[in-house]
């Protein structure tokens, strides 16, 4: 009996993390469209290392934009932005400094870590909060 409980939570984690994966994924390209529409030039997104990942790489003249993308229903826990704690900001930076190491042709460039809070992401029409210059 036990074993069928453990089973039936495997399932039920296994497919929140799918819908949580698929509600990243959605948030990544309303972002990407923004940023976009915004005169910026997607270089990659989705940067794995095994330190982080960087979720969105784009670039405006003579800047390096490193974008975070956060979605949040709500803000009972400080919204998408308080979610970059420490701990992630410091995954970031590292990542980055390994992008730029796989990419010197970047290096020149002055690096920007912003933050994309995406609301509303099922709705009509989605609310993107860029916060320029995160940390």
């Amino acid at each position: 009996m036990a074993a069928h409980h453990a089973a039936r939570a495997a399932r039920a984690n296994r497919a929140k993390a799918a819908a949580a994966a698929a509600l990243g994924r959605a948030a990544e390209e309303i972002a990407l469209r923004f940023l976009a529409a915004q005169g910026l030039e997607l270089l990659q997104r989705n940067f794995h290392r095994r330190v982080g990942e960087l979720d969105l790489i784009a670039r405006k003249g003579d800047v390096l934009i490193v974008a975070e993308v956060r979605t949040r229903s709500s803000d009972a826990y400080g919204g998408g932005a308080a979610s970059v704690d420490w701990r992630k900001r410091q995954r970031i930076v590292r990542t980055t400094s390994l992008l730029l190491q796989k990419h010197p042709e970047l290096a020149s460039l002055r690096v920007r870590f912003d933050v994309l809070v995406i609301s509303n992401i099922q709705g009509d029409s989605p609310h993107v909060e860029w916060i320029r210059h995160a940390f």
